[in-house]
């Protein structure tokens, strides 16, 4: 298993002065992709880079009661990543289930101790 793509990923009610305050810290939007998940719900999630080459995902979830800072975590075999995260403690907040849409499978991922992972594996046309 390969992990792509590794940077914090803020849920925000108010993404937009989210989205300022990083560019005022010298990021760039990459772009801004909408995802209708399962609820039938639309998520847009921005995506920033610095010129150092960090980058940082904001989500727009105005329905949340305060920000959440998860971990963004691409990789190539979702399954074998999903598997190693489950020996370890973790739990998927969705039981067993996934995110599915037309580009990714996704789960929230959850340690023991608390913290969280976004585990997502792109689908490559």
């Amino acid at each position: 298993m390969k992990i792509t793509t590794f940077n914090p990923m803020i849920l925000s009610k108010d993404s937009e002065s989210t989205i300022e305050l990083f560019k005022e810290l010298g990021f760039e939007k990459r772009h801004a992709p909408v995802t209708t998940v399962e609820t039938g719900d639309e998520v847009q999630c921005t995506r920033m880079k610095d010129s150092n080459g960090f980058y940082v995902d904001i989500a727009d979830l105005p329905q949340m009661p305060q920000d959440t800072t998860y971990i963004r975590m691409n990789v190539d075999n979702f399954e074998e990543a999903y598997e190693i995260l489950k020996k370890h403690g973790f739990t998927n907040t969705r039981g067993d289930g996934t995110i599915d849409t037309k580009s990714a499978t996704a789960a929230t991922m959850v340690s023991p101790s608390g913290f969280r992972i976004s585990l997502i594996k792109h689908i490559k046309k």
